[in-house]
């Protein structure tokens, strides 16, 4: 039975049936703070923790501590947060299904019923950090890249096709479908849940630290590790102290050819240098009501890089939008927009109506053309500084962020063989050998994504091309991207360019870019040079994106193709010509770069309800290379002999007599 503390168990009556829920209101009128002004993120949680009172591992202390935040108080107590659901990706996710694997097991050997092992929050994991780019620029790739995949993470994939039967709440999204952030945002979230008769927000942690990405559509949650996620399967609080929370207003509209990446970018400095680390983020004010759903999620997911727990933005007509164009059902839509119009939560905050413990501002209209690195993604560079940064970087001292080298090297030539190509080519410093449109960053944004290959278009039209030793790829965040640029009529023109679908994972992004040509790798390595990757990803640490690669610049997705072009990060785009097109005459950037209209005009293709419904219906269907993983079923795995999946030995230490008599 529900509890009544405070006497906020309330009733919310939809069209077709009533549910109850816990209202925050009655907190302020029993006198417990000012509810109405504290950030919706806090709020939300404080949702949580009063619907999960029980006594024990949830007080009222809990309750009154949080009900009383106050923007700048010491931050000494802890919150325990009980979250709705639980998403991993693979390579984090398979650890935990070996536990609750393991704790079966153990349950059977003590004579106990082993179904009792079974989480107690729903459960995704979804597959997409093990498919890398080793094909690419053809048609063939992502079929080439899937098998591959497929060969290498057999045994894997066979122990969570276990899974998938072994647990209820335990669901599997197959490899190939998409990135786990954006399937979060187009398919998983639900923006409200219903159980038992009680209705109450979607909250959730993930084992990815850009878990934040689902902070653009008004959900809690965050990256943790193993650990912390394990024990939320189980039902048991995250605890973590009460957080400082940063307003961020922003105000003004982006400009034209000014995209959401460029924007992220200049959020990621600007909250680096505040020094949000270890704190929420809330963004308000009427920028933030002006950009769409998509730009909200790119902001969201790089609060790792800004150094934040969340980038959250509130609820509000938008994000409803949102929902229905990627197809949920019209009850549920209802459902969400009712609750937390209830709730006092629906709608983006204007100037003075939270208390924030700091507040900061940026205008839309100040955002330029932007890319950040060579090393960290919080270095923003105006393109037309690319060239002068990577020239002073590249004789800078190694202790000054630099790479130490003479500066009269910058204009050698290397010359090699191409032996796959069979031709010669000529390497540099400075030349860009990868550009891959990448990560959940930007494959989530349908307007960087057209706005790419609308370039793609024009850049082919004026007669440029891609040199055939840069490794160019595309890999989107889930299979809706490839549905509407295919559409568009846009995809013929980036595969033209080379930028062929590779895969629906992270790929390049977290080092799965896959090996260069072996001439290439062995120039860079020879002549120590230092040459670049461009990618519209969120990380660029030295070495993470190919060993041999050390200058590695974050891109919104037109310009990966526009530098891709290039060949080079030597080259002022803004006042050099990107190549040499149809006549033999120069093309400029700003003669191929799409305008807000053009984009625009095509943005009806991605918004498209039965495109999502459709691709989402069934995950397996004509899915051949998931549906032919044999993997044993039943409630207990068998533990084969593996070279990765093994039985851990902890639970072998669970008899009876160390057992809590009450788990029968």
């Amino acid at each position: 039975m529900n509890h009544n503390i405070f006497n906020s168990l309330k009733t919310l009556q939809l069209p077709s049936k009533s549910l109850q829920y816990y209202a925050l209101s009655a907190l302020e009128e029993a006198g417990l703070g000012n509810i109405s002004r504290l950030p919706v993120s806090i709020r939300i949680i404080l949702e949580s923790v009063l619907r999960n009172f029980d006594g024990k591992k949830i007080t009222e202390s809990h309750i009154k501590q949080l009900a009383g935040w106050e923007p700048n108080a010491a931050r000494i107590f802890e919150i325990p947060f009980v979250v709705a659901r639980i998403v991993l990706q693979d390579f984090t996710g398979v650890p935990l299904l070996v536990d609750l694997a393991a704790m079966r097991s153990a349950t059977m050997r003590l004579g106990k019923d082993p179904n009792r092992i079974e989480p107690l929050v729903p459960v995704d994991l979804v597959v997409d950090h093990s498919v890398q780019v080793d094909y690419y620029g053809d048609k063939q790739a992502l079929a080439h890249n899937m098998e591959i995949e497929f060969e290498r993470n057999k045994e894997r994939y066979q122990f969570i096709k276990w899974g998938m039967q072994a647990f209820d709440t335990f669901k599997v999204v197959p490899p190939g479908i998409g990135i786990v952030h954006q399937v979060n945002l187009e398919y998983l979230a639900r923006g409200v849940h219903q159980k038992q008769g009680l209705i109450y927000p979607d909250t959730l942690v993930g084992t990815d630290s850009h878990t934040t990405m689902i902070n653009g559509i008004g959900v809690v949650g965050w990256g943790v590790g193993g650990i912390e996620a394990e024990a939320g399967m189980l039902g048991q609080p995250v605890y973590f102290l009460t957080p400082d929370v940063v307003g961020v207003n922003l105000t003004g509209q982006l400009r034209e050819g000014v995209t959401a990446t460029d924007l992220v970018l200049t959020i990621t400095e600007m909250l680096r240098k505040a020094n949000v680390v270890g704190k929420f983020v809330e963004f308000y004010g009427e920028g933030t009501v002006s950009l769409s759903l998509p730009d909200r999620a790119t902001i969201a997911n790089m609060a790792p890089e800004y150094g934040a727990t969340m980038g959250f933005f509130p609820i509000d007509d938008t994000t409803i939008q949102y929902f229905k164009h990627t197809g949920r059902a019209a009850e549920e839509i209802v459902a969400l927009e009712s609750y937390f119009k209830a709730q006092g939560l629906y709608g983006i905050p204007q100037e003075g109506d939270i208390d924030y413990s700091q507040v900061l501002h940026l205008n839309l209209d100040t955002i330029v053309p932007s890319l950040a690195g060579p090393k960290r993604p919080q270095d923003r560079i105006p393109i037309n500084q690319l060239k002068m940064t990577f020239s002073t970087l590249f004789s800078k001292p190694v202790t000054e962020n630099g790479y130490g080298k003479s500066p009269e090297l910058l204009t050698q030539r290397y010359p090699t063989i191409h032996k796959a190509l069979n031709q010669p080519i000529e390497l540099h410093h400075g030349d860009v050998l990868i550009a891959a449109i990448t990560s959940c960053t930007n494959t989530s944004n349908p307007s960087v994504l057209i706005a790419a290959g609308l370039l793609a278009k024009k850049a082919i039209e004026k007669g440029l091309s891609v040199k055939r030793h840069i490794k160019t790829s595309l890999a989107p965040g889930s299979r809706v991207v490839t549905a509407y640029l295919t559409a568009a009529g846009l995809l013929p023109y980036l595969e033209r360019l080379g930028f062929n679908i590779a895969g629906y994972g992270c790929t390049t992004c977290i080092g799965n870019s896959g090996p260069l040509p072996e001439s290439i790798e062995e120039s860079i390595v020879k002549e120590d040079l230092i040459c670049s990757a461009v990618l519209s990803g969120n990380r660029n640490f030295e070495a993470r994106i190919h060993a041999n690669i050390r200058a590695n610049f974050l891109a919104s997705p037109p310009l990966v193709v526009a530098y891709a072009i290039a060949g080079t990060v030597l080259k002022d785009l803004t006042t050099e010509p990107i190549g040499i097109g149809n006549g033999n005459q120069p093309i400029w950037l700003h003669d191929i770069w799409p305008t807000s209209a053009e984009i625009h005009e095509l943005m009806k293709y991605a918004m498209q309800a039965n495109t999502f419904r459709e691709l989402y219906r069934d995950l397996t269907k004509d899915h051949t290379l998931w549906n032919n993983i044999t993997a044993v079923s039943g409630k207990l795995y068998d533990w084969p002999e593996s070279t990765y999946i093994a039985e851990p030995l902890f639970p072998r230490f669970l008899t009876p007599a160390n057992t809590d008599s009450s788990f029968n």
